[in-house]
């Protein structure tokens, strides 16, 4: 069994609760010099302590793991390129400092953002450029971030939709009727046929929700529910999002919608009944959407937030690419870590996918850092309804780390324990720590390039061996 080191975090719990080194240990039962090794690493946090940590301070055994790390470091990684690049700094020093000192490390991250955004606007100035061009990341990629650092997971917004959703009688086949009774009596809003151009429309002077006829059922409930939310849970909504945006801004405005969605969909696939069927049918996706009639992207967006402690699901990260490799969605309950830029793995699974749409790709892949997961990927094509009208097509994955694998059936006949099974893949060509990758698009960081006239190689950019 691996030690686990956690000196920084276990020092960070006992000034966040304002304690000696001395009160620490007498709760904990150790001596006070013992503790203090344990916060500067010279020994590791054994299972009794950290049993008595988590029931004396009431904190997730998960606030010690170095799962954390491997998104951290990734994160630093791609904020700090230009100076990898430069060889001001190392790989290996960004990793240290990720499992060391994890708060230092966000502080630097935020600070290596803001100086990108600096310089991005800079730059806009000096070209003559609308500042707005060189100006923030969009309010978009800002709720991303904000269910990212969330896990995915709001736990208070689960709970009140369960909740909801044994108050009125949420059942499979019975949504539709139960969310109709709910607008009506509590709120009096009717539902009508046809939304013009829209896929729906609540009309607040009318107390009318349109909804489209191109909606299926389950999309029709989906939309339903949402408007619920909005309408029963709005003050709740209101505070959430002023978790992380001010008032009036964009962001705040999109993460309002963005928290009624998760609302919707908590409604309509409430935890406790959701995760039984899900461990029932080991996360087999297709028995999923028969069993609640919605779609695959539905259900895999909601197998990705089943986090609740003490009654965990397996932990998945959901993502959603077009064929240029475009990320529209992406959340993780795992450390698996999206690049923000230079696109993504061409290796990856999901753009497989686009070849036989319809059908679940399944793909043992390996990060750079050793880290393996499982990735299921399909995609499919929306459509808008008439003949000749552009439609949307999107592949959609979900993946979950290796050591849960055995849980979902998509492992089942694959050797889970041959690391050479797995393909290797990156976070995208420009932050990728792989040199003898023949599908790199971009060099790589921080190296140096074996120029040649005299020969070439099948690796697109060799590098230089750095002991000549």
């Amino acid at each position: 069994m691996s030690k686990t080191y956690a000196g920084a975090r276990l020092r960070r719990l006992r000034e966040e609760r304002r304690m000696s080194q001395a009160e620490m240990a007498r709760v904990l039962g150790i001596s006070p010099s013992y503790l203090n090794q344990m916060e500067h690493d010279s020994r590791p946090l054994t299972v009794p302590v950290l049993l008595r940590l988590t029931e004396a301070f009431g904190v997730d055994p998960g606030f010690f793991s170095e799962r954390d790390t491997t998104r951290l470091l990734a994160d630093l990684r791609e904020a700090l390129a230009s100076e990898i690049a430069e060889t001001r700094v190392s790989s290996s020093d960004l990793a240290e400092l990720a499992s060391r000192m994890p708060a230092v490390a966000r502080v630097l991250l935020d600070l290596g953002r803001r100086n990108q955004l600096l310089s991005e606007r800079l730059a806009g100035a000096a070209d003559g450029r609308n500042a707005e061009q060189g100006g923030p990341r969009s309010p978009h990629e800002e709720i991303r971030d904000f269910f990212y650092r969330r896990r995915n997971y709001l736990h208070d917004t689960d709970l009140a939709a369960e909740h909801l959703a044994q108050e009125i009688g949420i059942r499979p086949g019975e949504v539709v009727r139960a969310l109709t009774a709910r607008l009506v009596d509590a709120h009096g809003v009717r539902l009508a046929a046809g939304a013009g151009e829209h896929l729906h429309h609540y009309d607040d002077a009318t107390r009318t929700l349109h909804l489209s006829g191109r909606l299926r059922p389950g999309q029709r409930a989906f939309r339903m529910a949402t408007q619920l939310a909005l309408l029963e849970y709005g003050d709740e909504l209101d505070r959430q999002a002023g978790e992380d945006f001010p008032p009036g801004s964009p962001a705040r405005a999109l993460a309002r919608i963005g928290i009624a969605n998760y609302f919707a969909a908590a409604l309509i696939l409430p935890y406790a009944d959701f995760h039984t069927a899900a461990e029932e049918v080991r996360y087999d996706i297709e028995r999923l959407t028969d069993r609640y009639g919605l779609g695959h992207e539905t259900v895999c967006h909601r197998l990705s937030t089943l986090q609740r402690p003490r009654l965990r699901g397996v932990p998945f990260s959901f993502v959603r690419v077009d064929r240029a490799g475009n990320m529209s969605k992406r959340q993780s309950a795992t450390g698996f870590h999206f690049s923000r830029a230079g696109g993504t793995c061409p290796l990856w699974n999901l753009y497989e996918a686009f070849a036989a749409p319809g059908r679940i790709h399944v793909q043992i892949a390996e990060m750079p850092d050793g880290q393996r997961y499982l990735w299921t990927a399909r995609a499919f094509t929306r459509h808008r309804g008439g003949w000749g009208e552009p439609g949307k097509t999107f592949a959609i994955g979900l993946g979950c780390e290796i050591r849960h694998a055995h849980r979902v059936v998509y492992s089942d006949g694959l050797d889970l324990a041959n690391a050479s099974a797995a393909t290797p893949i990156g976070m995208g060509c420009r932050l990728c720590e792989r040199l003898d990758c023949p599908q790199r698009a971009v060099p790589p960081l921080g190296r140096a390039l074996r120029i040649d006239p005299n020969s070439s190689a099948f690796v697109p950019y060799p590098v230089a061996d750095p002991s000549v």
